[in-house]
């Protein structure tokens, strides 16, 4: 009777377990049932944090920066406890938007230990502060300087010694947040090896739809396809730099001082044109001084760039758009100038934080960053989790792209030119597009790599400067003006250090612009040279843009690149095709200068 019943028992107590092993395993159900509540709830965070970093950056004080480093951390501390969540549905088969969802939940840093947490988000907060209130303050006793009077400076000058002076400068002022940025890199990997990642690197590499070691190989690829027309324009760009400062300062091999490049990172040389612009006759035009003239307002810029995606077919931009942007500099408090798009509730609450002024830089400029927000726009639709670009370098091409089509033809279009130039002077715009779009290719490679050593443990904090020269010297062919200093962090000179903004989206970006924009060129039935195409006003090529826009990030990003241009990889070819009249005139020319400097030398 006892053995009965303990037979009796233990065969209950099986079916028991094995009944209950069976509830526990998760099923499909489960799975959409937990992605749906995390989307709803990340996205309630994500709203708050957007709100309060919105404040930060247009009211700087300790008191915004505790506030968004307290929403930030809350929404760092959801998506961590999803992330881990979300890997007991590994390995079910599921729908593809739910197995998509899940493996973009996991793409998050973790942090069990709420101090962490807490020192992560403060240390962030803190270094974008500091980056927006950094100045230069000259040991003359004159006033300080902040980063947009030096700009300035190194815009107009022709003074090496006064270049050099605001350079080391604003790069030196960068030590003061070092020691944040050292601490903040080792918690940042923390939180992404606790999520299973190498390191904070390689888990950015992993957000493109394949393995950390690939994506690395594919940015060497492709930056080796577009190396040749960068060494060219290097070449000629030496070459007048000589002739202006002389051989005292400009080498007639290896790295040329960086401060020479008009620039504060030399990631564009446009404010250089006036010394390498063609000898032969230009047109006379200057798009800068077309908008002062006309006394072009802020609103007046961005109504400009609305009404080109209106030209293609897109929406308006919402009321309160006008309303809650902040388009000019206060005169009454320091913000983050650095030009932004906001998307800050998923829907129709857009906005743009730029201090604008009517130059032709930055009336490319709100092209561009009303691509984010139509960009926004157009995938709101989407579940929270797919409201994002196919990846983070689509984000960034959709607005340049726009801005390749301000060609002639589209400012005569629209009153901004009176006549169309002869295609004979293209030289000279071209070479001016180069200086933006070509010669920024090897910084924008040169950041992220740079980070990926940081966080790989290959570069300790006493190396930051040696690493990071090593690499300028290696992509750009470019030396810092002054032997580096001790405790240097000029890395950290450049905003998307200090606010940990990964970079290698902007190098993908510069690629994909003009993907898109040969492909959408093609669309409009254009037949002529790539850059002198304008997409303005044609709603086919419209309509084809706007298709991929509204997949936002719900497909891996080669079918939202195949959408639009019929390809699945990422390619240098179309930039190759659209500065190709350009690369043969710079052959040309350093062949002339060669020539000209070895019959000085040997006189």
């Amino acid at each position: 009777m006892q053995a009965a019943t303990l037979r009796v028992l233990v065969a209950a107590a099986a079916m028991s377990l094995a009944g209950w092993a069976q509830a526990a395993k998760p099923t499909v159900a489960d799975a959409e049932k937990f992605v749906k509540d995390a989307e709803a709830r990340l996205e309630k965070l994500a709203i708050d944090a957007g709100r309060a970093e919105w404040v930060a950056e247009n009211f700087i004080t300790d008191d915004t920066e505790v506030i968004t480093a307290q929403a930030g951390e809350r929404y760092l501390t959801l998506s961590g406890e999803l992330a881990l969540k979300a890997r007991q549905f590994n390995g079910l088969k599921l729908p593809e938007a739910t197995a998509r969802k899940l493996k973009l939940l996991q793409l998050s840093l973790m942090f069990s230990n709420a101090e962490d947490r807490a020192d992560y988000t403060r240390l962030l907060a803190k270094l974008t502060g500091a980056y927006g209130k950094g100045k230069y303050c000259p040991k003359d006793g004159n006033a300080c300087m902040p980063l947009g009077e030096l700009e300035k400076i190194l815009a107009e000058s022709r003074d090496p010694a006064r270049l050099k002076e605001v350079w080391l400068g604003w790069h030196n002022q960068a030590a003061s947040y070092k020691d944040d940025y050292v601490k903040y890199t080792a918690l940042s990997n923390k939180g992404a090896r606790e999520m299973g990642f190498a390191d904070t690197g390689a888990f950015w590499r992993s957000n493109y739809d394949m393995p950390p070691a690939q994506f690395a190989s594919e940015m060497e690829r492709i930056w080796q396809q577009v190396k040749p027309l960068y060494d060219a324009l290097h070449t000629y760009t030496r070459y007048k730099l000589r002739e202006t400062y002389g051989p005292q300062v400009v080498p007639a091999s290896g790295p040329i001082p960086a401060h020479l490049f008009g620039n504060m990172w030399s990631q564009s040389w446009e404010n250089l044109y006036p010394l390498l612009k063609p000898a032969v006759a230009q047109s006379s035009y200057d798009l800068s001084k077309v908008l002062e003239s006309r006394k072009t307002s802020a609103v007046d810029m961005t109504k400009y760039a609305e009404r080109f995606y209106t030209s293609l077919g897109m929406e308006t931009l919402p009321k309160s758009f006008w309303e809650r942007s902040l388009l000019t500099k206060p005169r009454d408090r320091e913000v983050v100038c650095h030009a932004s798009a906001w998307d800050i509730d998923g829907d129709m609450d857009v906005r743009i934080k730029m201090c604008i002024t009517p130059t032709a830089e930055e009336f490319s400029v709100i092209h561009h960053e009303l691509g984010h927000i139509y960009y926004d726009l157009g995938y709101r639709k989407q579940s929270f989790l797919f409201k994002n670009g196919a990846n983070d370098g689509f984000h960034e091409a959709i607005g340049d792209t726009v801005a390749l089509s301000i060609t002639p033809d589209y400012l005569q279009k629209i009153g901004l030119m009176t006549e169309t130039p002869d295609p004979a002077q293209d030289i000279g715009p071209l070479l001016q597009r180069a200086l933006a779009k070509v010669a920024f290719l090897p910084f924008a490679y040169t950041v992220d790599s740079w980070r990926w050593q940081v966080y790989g443990g290959q570069v300790k904090p006493a190396d930051y400067d040696k690493a990071w020269w090593a690499l300028r010297e290696k992509y750009q062919g470019m030396m810092r003006p002054e032997p580096i200093s001790a405790n240097g962090f000029d890395a950290g000179a450049k905003f998307h250090v200090a606010s940990d903004t990964p970079y290698a989206r902007y190098f993908l970006a510069h690629m994909l612009q003009f993907q898109f924009h040969r492909a959408l060129c093609r669309e409009a039935g254009y037949t002529g040279p790539l850059h002198r195409c304008s997409i303005y006003d044609n709603k086919k090529a419209g309509a084809k843009f706007q298709a991929m826009l509204q997949m936002g990030a719900s497909k891996p990003w080669p079918e939202a690149l195949k959408a639009v241009t019929g390809e699945d990889r990422i390619d240098g070819g179309a930039l190759l095709e659209y500065f190709a009249p350009l690369k043969a005139w710079l052959d040309t020319q350093n062949q002339q200068l060669a020539a000209a400097d070895k019959a000085r030398n040997k006189s």
